[in-house]
């Protein structure tokens, strides 16, 4: 090539080259305004806008399992993600349009409405439970050999499970930036969190929120021009957080299995209201905690809705199943002989108290005042005792405090540390509410005493506590503390808590093993002669107390209880259920959700067993 040649050749790839930097200069610093001078951006804002086409996939959080490794949140699955397009709708063919709306079950006109609604991506939704719909193997083969820009098939992280009715005992998470900017300030101010981070908004879900918050959602990013129009070459893109140990997984106590049949039926058994708390009686771990009504969660993330209190942690005016705690004060204290007589003759002669059996029981022994929850008898042995004596022997059962695990301030249970209340929500209940020092003959004139004594007055009293008292009268005396969570394990498996059975001693001491062994052969009679007579034909032989109680609001009826255990010559679980609101005078509801309640775990515990012979 010759000289001349060669200089031309540079002249005009300088020419090229400064005709290329000047434009990128305009494009840097002119702004751009090609459909409107209503809309400007440079080159660098048209760079962020491309990065802000991204749709969440997984929130990043820990989950909880149940005791066999049986997933209580955090479902996987694949949806079909739709993203922003200029023209309104995904560009392709009107036949590939046509297939998407037949696949997805949806009216032409109402998919082409959604898509030209689409100014930021998201999921197809399933209108039914207000998630992205989940796409079955059939429909993602079909969805796979459309040609569409603007939608792909995405694995999305659901929460919950939508075919199932949610447990409070877990709790839930919704947006909450009052808690967030409380909670985690140092996060906000240091860009590691944002106020509209799911938060935990009731059970495990709050009282573990700070370790399940993980290291960062997964998202899918969708790069587009300036123009919004698909970057060719590109596509999309997945970014997760790089940290293999997050997210924690939490392995709870519950029996997934068991939670979620008993939750079906408490409901066809007709409870609207109430609880069912199922423990194993060797360390009060919970094995099922059904709270009724269900919580129905938001389709949008709404922070409050119906069924989201746990009313097994509420506590209640707890009726004649309180007898049990007066007789064991009673025996305690000395105030009474097992074989001691007492004459029912219907009336007690004052404060207006009456046995529930017109003309009353007669003579009766101690064991079968119980058996026949005898108002009479329990009456007149609480006005034998002082106030404190009741309220000891209350605390001895690990009532009129909060029982649930928990760790001091202080105190450490492998990689955690007090203050720590896994279950935030329980209420400590009462024996004589606030009116505290308590004067014996103020409660003695006014009948309090009394009626203290068969569980009205102030007496209150939650479902998890009931059940509690029942695994601490089998357990002769000792009080353990109920515990929801067995451990706390990174995504790799290694352990970073195993936490340890709590026993709850009062600072009162503990009920006596002779005690214990008198509640439980009453609590044997009132099955075999007494109020429980129609569990007979239970799959097990049982053993409980029932009660009755004044809801205390006008119009609200009674609540209606029964709390035992079984088998009851080989205790292995403490139940107690709750129904609220039941009509005056109406048969125990509670009594016979008991018996239903005791079948099925007999069925659960025999599928484990046959499960776990298959297995060896």
């Amino acid at each position: 090539m010759s000289a001349s040649r060669m200089k031309t050749v540079a002249a005009l790839i300088a020419a090229l080259l400064l005709v290329a930097l000047l434009r990128l200069g305009w494009v840097m610093l002119w702004p751009w305004s090609p459909a409107s001078s209503a809309r400007h951006a440079t080159a660098s804002e048209t760079a962020v806008r491309q990065r802000s086409h991204r749709l969440l996939l997984d929130a990043g959080r820990g989950d909880f399992v149940d005791r066999s490794g049986l997933p209580l949140t955090g479902f996987a699955y694949e949806a079909l993600a739709i993203f922003p397009h200029p023209s309104g709708q995904p560009r392709g063919s009107g036949r590939d349009m046509a297939e998407l709306a037949r696949v997805l079950q949806a009216g032409s006109e109402e998919l082409r409405q959604e898509l030209e609604r689409r100014k930021e991506p998201g999921f197809w939704m399933d209108a039914k439970s207000g998630l992205p719909l989940r796409l079955s193997p059939r429909q993602r083969t079909e969805l796979a050999g459309l040609k569409l820009e603007g939608v792909a098939i995405l694995p999305y992280r659901a929460r919950r499970d939508p075919s199932s009715a949610a447990v409070q005992a877990i709790g839930y998470v919704s947006e909450n930036p009052e808690r967030i900017a409380a909670a985690y300030g140092k996060r906000l101010a240091a860009g590691k969190a944002s106020l509209r981070d799911a938060t935990g908004g009731g059970g495990l879900e709050l009282s573990l929120d700070g370790l399940l918050r993980g290291t960062g959602p997964a998202y899918a990013s969708y790069m587009t021009d300036a123009a919004g129009l698909p970057l060719k070459g590109l596509g999309l893109t997945v970014e997760r957080p790089a940290n293999p140990r997050y997210p924690l997984q939490v392995r709870t106590t519950l029996s997934l299995p068991l939670q979620v049949e008993l939750q079906r039926y408490a409901g066809e058994a007709g409870l609207k209201k109430g609880a069912v708390v199922v423990l194993d009686v060797r360390n009060s771990d919970i094995l099922a905690m059904v709270s009724k009504p269900d919580m129905e969660l938001p389709a949008r993330g709404e922070a409050f809705f119906d069924g989201a209190a746990n009313r097994a942690v509420r506590a209640y005016a707890p009726g004649s199943i309180f007898k049990l705690v007066t007789e064991a004060a009673a025996l305690e204290a000395g105030a009474a002989e097992p074989g001691e007589e007492f004459y029912c003759g219907g009336e007690y002669g004052h404060h207006g108290l009456s046995c529930w059996k017109e003309g009353g029981h007669g003579r009766l022994t101690l064991e079968q005042g119980l058996a026949q929850s005898c108002n009479i008898v329990f009456a007149a042995l609480a006005e034998r005792l002082r106030p404190d004596e009741l309220a000891a022997a209350a605390d001895k059962l690990g009532l009129g405090r909060r029982i649930g695990w928990h760790l001091e301030a202080g105190r450490r249970e492998g990689a955690l540390s007090g203050p720590l209340r896994l279950i935030g929500e329980e209420e400590a209940g009462t024996v004589f509410g606030a009116a505290s020092p308590w004067s014996r003959l103020e409660l003695l004139r006014s009948g309090k005493l009394a009626r203290s004594g068969i569980g009205q007055e102030d007496v209150r009293m939650t479902p998890l506590q009931a059940a509690n008292l029942t695994a601490t009268i089998v357990n002769g005396g000792r009080v353990a503390e109920p515990a929801l969570v067995k451990e706390i394990d990174f995504a790799d498996g290694q352990r970073l808590a195993a936490l340890r059975s709590h026993a709850s001693p009062s600072a009162h001491g503990q009920i006596s093993p002779r005690t214990a062994a008198m509640l439980r052969r009453g609590m044997e009679q009132v099955v075999a002669s007494g109020t429980g007579r129609g569990l007979h034909r239970a799959a097990w032989p049982l053993a409980g107390k029932s009660g009755t109680a004044e809801s205390g609001r006008p119009g609200a009826g009674n609540s209606q209880w029964f709390i035992g255990y079984g088998p009851a010559d080989h205790p292995r679980y403490a139940v107690a259920v709750l129904a609220e609101e039941r009509p005056e005078g109406s048969a125990n509801l509670a009594a016979r959700l008991f018996g239903g309640v005791m079948d099925r775990i007999a069925a659960w515990e025999r599928a484990a067993l046959a499960s776990s012979a298959q297995e060896k």
